[in-house]
């Protein structure tokens, strides 16, 4: 019974694995897809800044 009992919580181990590991690649995935290029953010900064100087 023991043995048997064992090979659930290896189960179950394994499936909680899996959930973290699939979980971390969805969000490196969206970091990768989030990321943006020096040129991108100069640009954003600086369209920020013109809103801020020119709230019309």
């Amino acid at each position: 019974m023991a043995k048997r009992f064992a090979w659930w919580k290896l189960l179950g181990l394994a499936g909680v694995l899996g959930g973290v590991a699939t979980g971390a690649a969805i969000t490196r995935q969206e970091r990768e897809r989030r990321s943006y290029s020096a040129d991108e953010i100069r640009e954003r900064l600086h369209r920020r800044h013109a809103e801020i100087e020119d709230p019309s």
